[in-house]
């Protein structure tokens, strides 16, 4: 019905130099449902929330955002307005305050005052009622840095419905919790549709879809596709709206011989950068052949992260264990020392720890290795865009050129950039740590063609993903971690979710014999 209809947008049309980044885009959204928008990087999914959210401001774009009926005309650029007029973002990255509590970042700018002093009382008092009516469990006076992630997502949710939002857009919110925490957010987000809150939810994760939303819509090339009801689709006919062709597999299927084994780690033990006195790895055994990949599985804070970076030399200090690279034993104290070994990593979270994001597209790919291009105090700037172009192509990274900036790619164009840093090294081992998470299912079927490339090089490569499939459709073998101890490695051949599951969480102990290679 036409009086069911909060948000509509009318010919939606946004351009940037050079780019149409939205295009004639229409569709319609009905009061108190959860509504998905999907599609690839780059399908301006990000820019239309923008829009919505007064970023973009009216005039900036043409056609119309008809918000209860009437034209939405957000004028001061900023989320401010649009957060007077019921509409809210919880965006990928929190935008929370860490050193204040709970009830200070949800009031932040609007603390309840009189006479020019903060009543404390009345802003946690209305932040426990923001808390109860919408039964997000998480402490009104608690430092929001000693909060774990799931209680920084409720945080940033509570924030958002403390102006009573009518509208609440969530991107990409589940990209940093655990599975439990995940069912958490869906229940809160059933919670939200009770009391009539209309969600526009954005996410890369496929199945959240079928789990969670009552419609969606998909972008591709900034035009919409279609908008229909969840229940119509499915998995295999929502990913061929989104890349416009059809995708057999999800997994491409390479032709990999694993060799020798060139890397080996004997019982790890490493001790907490900031507590001396704390383990964060109690034991951790594995082997990598040359040409393998090596998934490595188990929940958040098993003790996965903490071991690459490790590894890499970049995070705890080694107390006791071996570390042996082609045979021949080896210390790693830093990042430097890694990479002269022939180790790499292609970190969990590229904008914080791969990227310079200000800097061009040729200085990120570069930045690792300028001493090959550097002589006299001088950089042989010829030298470094040839070979730096020679990555770029090879990795089909999408840019005007490699003078762009970093933060102008999309998520899956600066992950290549990460990849094309660290294969500039010449690796022998390259870790990769969720690898394609925030990237949309046509550029992670791009990344997973990149690593079936560099094993069948002889590349020995160990992948830590929280994506169970992904783990099971690009493995040789899995290593699975519990409570940061290895528990056992699986042959792919043996290894089944539930299989995994079970030693991820402690309810089979490791009585799976660790498969060595022959």
């Amino acid at each position: 019905m036409e009086n069911d209809i909060i948000l509509e947008f009318r010919n939606v049309t946004k351009k940037f130099p050079g780019v149409v980044a939205l295009n004639d885009v229409s569709f319609k959204i009905h009061r108190g449902e959860i509504h998905g928008i999907c599609g690839e990087n780059g399908a301006g999914k990000s820019t239309l929330m923008k829009i919505l959210a007064g970023v973009y401001p009216w005039g900036s774009y043409e056609g119309q955002v008809l918000y209860e009926g009437h034209e939405l005309k957000l004028i001061d650029a900023s989320i401010r307005q649009a957060a007077e007029e019921g509409i809210a973002i919880v965006y990928q990255e929190l935008t929370l305050v860490p050193t204040i509590t709970v009830g200070e970042n949800i009031y932040l700018g609007k603390e309840p005052a009189e006479r020019g002093i903060v009543n404390w009382e009345k802003l946690y008092s209305n932040t426990q009622k923001v808390l109860d009516k919408y039964h997000l469990d998480v402490p009104p006076r608690s430092i929001v840095r000693h909060l774990g992630v799931s209680k920084m997502q409720m945080t940033e949710i509570a924030k958002a419905l403390a102006e009573d939002a009518k509208i609440l857009i969530l991107d990409e919110p589940t990209s940093a919790l655990a599975e439990t925490e995940i069912e958490q957010l869906m229940e809160i987000l059933r919670g939200l549709k009770e009391h009539g809150v209309t969600c526009i939810y954005i996410s890369h994760k496929l199945d959240e879809f079928f789990q969670i939303t009552d419609s969606i819509t998909v972008l591709r090339d900034g035009k919409t596709v279609i908008t229909q009801p969840t229940k119509e689709l499915n998995t295999e006919s929502l990913v061929r709206h989104m890349v416009g062709r059809e995708m057999k597999e999800r997994f491409p299927k390479g032709n990999r011989k694993p060799g020798e084994v060139i890397l080996e780690v004997e019982d790890l033990h490493a001790l907490d950068p900031q507590d001396a006195s704390y383990e964060v790895l109690k034991g951790v055994s594995f082997n990598l052949r040359r040409g393998e990949i090596l998934g490595i599985a188990g929940l958040m804070g098993s003790g996965r992260t903490e071991l690459v970076m490790t590894l890499f030399g970049e995070y705890a200090k080694i107390n006791r264990g071996k570390i042996r690279l082609e045979g021949r034993e080896i210390t790693v104290r830093n990042s430097r020392e890694a990479m002269q070994h022939g180790i790499s990593l292609v970190p969990e979270d590229r904008k914080l720890h791969g990227l310079v994001l200000m800097q061009s597209i040729l200085r990120n790919i570069s930045l690792a290795n300028l001493d090959r291009f550097a002589s006299f105090m001088r950089v042989d700037d010829l030298a470094e865009l040839k070979e730096s172009l020679e990555f770029a192509q090879s990795l089909s990274i999408k840019a005007p050129n490699l003078h762009a900036a970093a933060d102008s790619l999309s998520g899956g164009n600066q992950q290549k950039v990460v990849i094309s840093k660290w294969l500039m090294s010449r690796p022998k081992v390259l870790i990769m740590d969720d690898p394609t998470r925030g990237i949309d299912v046509g550029t992670k079927y791009e990344i997973y063609k990149i690593m079936n490339d560099l094993s069948e090089k002889g590349i020995g490569i160990i992948m830590i993903s929280s994506d169970l499939e992904e783990v099971l459709g690009m493995s040789d073998r899995i290593m699975v971690m519990c409570e940061d101890r290895s528990v056992t490695t699986l042959d792919i051949s043996d290894a089944t979710q539930e299989k995994i599951m079970a030693l991820a969480t402690g309810v089979a102990s490791n009585s799976v014999p660790e498969r060595l290679p022959l």
